[in-house]
């Protein structure tokens, strides 16, 4: 009986080894497969500029409806708000807007003062001498004029010996040099640029009479008439149509491909274009 109890035993003990050993092994391959799952953000922590968790985004929060203040608040809105907020959901961050004056913006994000731009920035050659560029809305430049427009307003050359306003450093400064010079050339009045460090104080000059125009892009030319209750009134343009692009310092390739990834699946699931369209704004739209 002594030596039956003994086989027993062994027995027992080897059955239970060859289940630790089982049990063990599936352990292994349990922990092998959860280690395959990409939790939210894993790729975002590969990415130097969001290892914070945060996508510090550089905007001039003052050009509606793109982005503003909402009144009486420090609370960003607006489309490029909340793309940018939801790009970062998409990358598994969060957004944090640091206002910055439009005529510095560039020079802010290359000294890193945040990492990418969202400020409706029309691409343009020479910005792109500076940083990258993700194409991600579409608008042209706009007119906006007193109601019933009485200057008889309908191109850029109209404007040849008026007063318009317009934001610094913007394409429609740009815009307004090259019609001055085929004025000039073309023997007619220039017109007289009056610049301002943001488009509300632009439009301002229009509402009180010390301008007889403000140019800007459509979307917020389209905003600023719509706010003003009929005195002002935009001429429909869409002068030389051409993409904003979020801005990205050319040191910062992994980022501009996270961002690139998390807009195109933006738009592959629908994302983009409801927040277009909760802003009126989904004929800018981009493929």
């Amino acid at each position: 009986m002594r030596y039956r109890g003994w086989f027993r035993l062994v027995g027992l003990l080897a059955v239970a080894a060859m289940a630790l050993t089982f049990f063990v092994a599936c352990g292994d391959d349990e922990e092998k497969e959860t280690s395959k799952v990409t939790p939210a953000g894993t790729e975002a922590a590969e990415v130097p500029e969001l290892s914070d968790g945060v996508l510090q985004v550089g905007s001039d929060i003052a050009y509606a409806p793109m982005e503003f203040f909402e009144e009486g608040t420090q609370n960003p809105q607006g489309l490029d708000i909340d793309l940018a907020n939801a790009l970062a959901e998409e990358l598994g961050v969060r957004a944090e807007f640091t206002n910055t004056g439009f005529d510095g913006i560039i020079g802010a994000l290359t000294t890193n003062r945040f990492d990418i731009i969202m400020s409706a920035m029309t691409v343009t050659e020479e910005r792109e001498k500076e940083i990258d560029f993700i194409p991600y809305f579409a608008a042209g430049t706009d007119i906006l004029v007193a109601e019933g427009n009485p200057k008889n307003i309908k191109t850029i050359e109209d404007l040849s010996g008026l007063t318009v306003g317009v934001q610094i450093a913007t394409i429609q400064v740009d815009q307004l040099q090259a019609a001055n010079d085929q004025l000039k050339a073309a023997g007619k009045p220039e017109i007289n640029v009056l610049t301002f460090d943001q488009n509300p104080l632009a439009v301002e000059q229009l509402r009180t009479g010390r301008a007889d125009a403000v140019i800007a892009d459509a979307p917020v030319v389209a905003n600023d008439a719509r706010l003003s209750e009929g005195k002002l009134e935009a001429l429909g343009l869409a002068i030389e149509a051409a993409p904003y692009g979020i801005g990205v310092d050319k040191g910062s390739a992994q980022l501009k491909a996270a961002v690139k990834g998390a807009l195109e699946k933006l738009i592959a699931n629908g994302k983009y274009k409801a927040i277009l369209i909760d802003w009126g704004l989904e004929g800018g739209a981009v493929d």
